[in-house]
């Protein structure tokens, strides 16, 4: 077997598994905090796939940081606003305002972006020859002084630690947890839709809808510079007897589960050539996410339901976490820098995760007292303020030594005088949801 031992270094040198939004982040804030790094990717070719997401203040701050501001701004579109309204008559039950004011009160932006536009901004802004094509592991081994990688090719590596970015289906999480996915009794549809068939009363400003509905709901939202329309529509199932969590999906049938709602859901329901179904799946919260000299981040630690519109941001977050806390150790002191790392990301990531999984349950109830409660503290919480808690969240301040009293990493106030950053009072009900968010291992394909 070929073997790439590491160099001798005063600094860890850093293999990371997968190369989807999560490994391209953490490689990208790896290089910027001036440590070596290799990413493998088992995709022989990265391609074009995806539909959109949504990406909030809490990661666009940290992605603005790592010198793809331009980038993004050439590519998304900012919305000026999140509507929440009723599934059958359209009524508006909640309206938030994002565009400037999101920047305003967060000092960052809120994106709807083409994944396959922000996999590629990731990818182009890193340095050539960190992204290994076709590379797929078959075992990962700790010894002594270091972590070796076995590839199905024959090819190695030895490194000081090992990342898995390799999403949901993870290899590497396996030796940190021996746990299966979870499945939600969700699916849900997927479409890119040109701009030219959707409904005119959902172009005349950039925006994401959510209509909310007995047992399922819709999501809308513009991306590729508001060309494109990317949609989202759930339908609970009691189970999937595909063998892959990914099918071609009927648009007839699609069509038939939102007879009877809203004309403009119709309408997108009917848009689309094509589309795509996914089962949804997330796995329990683990305790921890590392194992020595290897730990997992994103979907690889926790994989969460889209119904936060936060799998891919708390990604992000986590990215940059690990990077700081690697970036001050050496080969010798990796254990502890992971411990580190897990301590700070844990409460965070735990909460976001649960409010997602909560979700699947307060936007799908059925009409009723329950249902006219929940639309009543929608209207009540509107304010962009009440998401502070999620929004103005700065995962690079939680990197601070020494929480105050009754402080815990992933929950502190900010410094006097500075950017708000604390953490208002939150609600179960959430902010916005990203229809799009896929179970796949990562936001690749393989050549064909």
């Amino acid at each position: 077997m070929d073997r790439m031992y590491r160099q001798s270094s005063g600094r860890p040198q850093v293999a990371v598994v997968g190369a989807g939004i999560a490994g391209l982040t953490l490689a990208a804030a790896l290089v910027q905090a001036g440590l070596s790094c290799s990413l493998f990717e088992q995709a022989a070719l990265l391609g074009e796939v995806g539909a959109g997401i949504q990406l909030a203040p809490n990661a666009t701050r940290i992605l603005h940081r790592l010198g793809l501001e331009r980038r993004l701004r050439a590519v998304a579109t900012r919305p000026e606003a999140l509507e929440m309204r009723r599934w059958d008559d359209g009524t508006l039950l909640r309206r938030t305002p994002l565009g400037a004011r999101c920047e305003e009160l967060f000092g960052a932006p809120y994106y709807t972006v083409h994944r396959a536009d922000l996999h590629r901004q990731l990818l182009e802004a890193l340095p050539s020859g960190i992204v290994h094509l076709d590379r797929r592991v078959e075992r990962v081994e700790q010894r002594q002084n270091g972590v070796v990688i076995d590839f199905t090719d024959g090819f190695g590596v030895m490194s000081d630690v090992v990342v898995g970015t390799d999403g949901i289906h993870s290899v590497v999480r396996e030796l940190v947890a021996t746990d299966q996915p979870r499945f939600s009794r969700q699916s849900i549809y997927r479409a890119l839709i040109p701009a030219e068939r959707v409904p005119a009363t959902l172009l005349d400003e950039p925006r994401v809808v959510l209509w909310l509905g007995p047992g399922q709901h819709c999501v809308c939202y513009p991306v590729s510079q508001a060309s494109r329309m990317s949609f989202g529509a759930t339908v609970p199932i009691t189970e999937w007897t595909s063998e892959s969590w990914s099918t071609l999906g009927s648009v007839l049938d699609l069509a038939a589960r939102y007879r009877g709602w809203h004309d403009d859901v119709v309408t997108l329901t009917s848009a689309p050539d094509s589309v795509s179904r996914w089962a949804l799946h997330d796995r329990d919260i683990l305790g921890r996410w590392s194992q020595d000299r290897v730990t997992v981040a994103g979907d690889a630690a926790h994989p969460m339901l889209p119904f936060l519109a936060q799998g891919a941001n708390q990604a992000i977050e986590d990215a940059v976490v690990l990077a700081r806390c690697l970036a001050t150790a050496t080969p010798q002191t990796v254990p502890t820098a992971l411990r580190r790392y897990e301590r700070i990301r844990l409460p965070r990531t735990d909460k976001v995760h649960q409010i997602s999984r909560n979700n699947t349950i307060a936007l799908h109830l059925p009409d009723g007292p329950e249902q006219r409660d929940r639309d009543r503290s929608l209207a009540v919480n509107a304010d962009l303020q009440s998401q502070n808690w999620l929004y103005g969240y700065d995962a690079e301040y939680d990197l601070e030594p020494g929480p105050a009293p009754g402080e815990t990493p992933g929950n502190r106030r900010p410094p006097q005088g500075g950017q708000t950053r604390a953490h208002s009072t939150d609600h179960a009900l959430p902010h916005a949801y990203d229809g799009a968010a896929s179970p796949r291992c990562h936001e690749l394909e393989r050549e064909p």
